[in-house]
């Protein structure tokens, strides 16, 4: 059975049993008082009881009149704050964000633009999908992500790839290491050490692959990783070198770290900002991907 009332008869009933005065709660409303009683009649006729007893001088609620304010006050309240979380997302306040991201780009480069966010937007909570290239493209083609931090994807006709820098591998080496005093390193002078790289499954690894393709001579591979994160920790403690994306390294000034420019050749990859093609991103995630375009082109 439909039930014949609005908004307004229910916000009506709560202000005339907390104010107990008609004419007071029809000014509060800004509305003539017959029109304040039409709509507290309206409301009783709809639920089939009275709620309010009622003459010229006095007014009472009932006892489900009572019972019913409670639960009336709840759902008012309930509504507002499902509004104010609506406009707050809308406005990019508050909210969800999830963002793919490949894991050569998480564990230096994104933190510093997410702390940077959440100063600005503490209320929105951030999911980061940290994968592999491909998956990473997979999850913002079927929506599971808003946008991705990627090296694939401007190929593909559903994908909007937009550069945000391109970046050259570098060899990633202690500082103790023989290397760290060079000002750059060919590919050649790699294979006198114990040299680890990430596995054939990794598009960064076929970056490496296809730039080395025609050289006579490639580093021996000792050890193999799934992420370029687990070959850092690996260079730390002092298992070997490796080759990584600048972009995967630390700071200058990290105390076991160093980077050394590579050539012989230069291998780069450009790193974008992915999403589905057509998609409009909510304002959270619009602003998220603002920052990353506009702190990666003034880097």
């Amino acid at each position: 059975m439909a039930i014949n009332f609005d908004l307004h008869d229910l916000q009506a009933f709560v202000a005339v049993a907390e104010i107990k005065s008609f004419k007071k709660a029809a000014e509060l409303m800004n509305i003539s008082q017959p029109a304040f009683s039409r709509r507290i009649e309206k409301l009783e006729s709809a639920l089939g009881v009275r709620l309010i007893d009622r003459d010229t001088r006095n007014m009472e609620l009932t006892s489900i009149g009572r019972d019913f304010v409670k639960k009336a006050k709840h759902l008012l309240e309930g509504l507002d704050e499902a509004l104010l979380g609506i406009q707050g997302v809308g406005v990019g306040r508050m909210g969800e964000v999830t963002i793919a991201c490949v894991p050569s780009a998480v564990y230096y480069f994104l933190p510093q633009v997410l702390r940077k966010y959440h100063e600005s937007f503490p209320q929105i909570r951030i999911k980061i999908h940290d994968a592999s290239a491909n998956e990473v493209l997979s999850v913002v083609a079927n929506g599971e992500a808003d946008f991705g931090v990627n090296f694939v994807g401007s190929d593909e006709s559903n994908i909007e790839f937009k550069t945000i820098f391109e970046e050259s591998f570098v060899v990633a080496c202690r500082k103790d290491h023989a290397l760290s005093k060079k000002e750059k390193v060919s590919w050649e002078e790699l294979c006198q050490y114990d040299f680890m790289s990430v596995s054939k499954s990794s598009g960064n690894r076929m970056l490496i692959d296809l730039a080395l393709a025609g050289k006579s001579q490639a580093p021996k591979i000792i050890y193999e990783a799934q992420h370029v994160t687990t070959l850092l920790g690996l260079v730390e403690v002092g298992m070997g070198i490796a080759v990584v994306p600048s972009l995967a390294m630390p700071s200058k000034d990290h105390p076991v770290l160093a980077s050394i420019p590579l050539y012989d050749p230069v291998v780069s990859r450009r790193i974008g900002l992915i999403k589905k093609r057509g998609r409009t991103l909510a304002p959270s995630a619009e602003r998220l991907y603002g920052l990353l375009s506009a702190l990666t082109n003034n880097a």
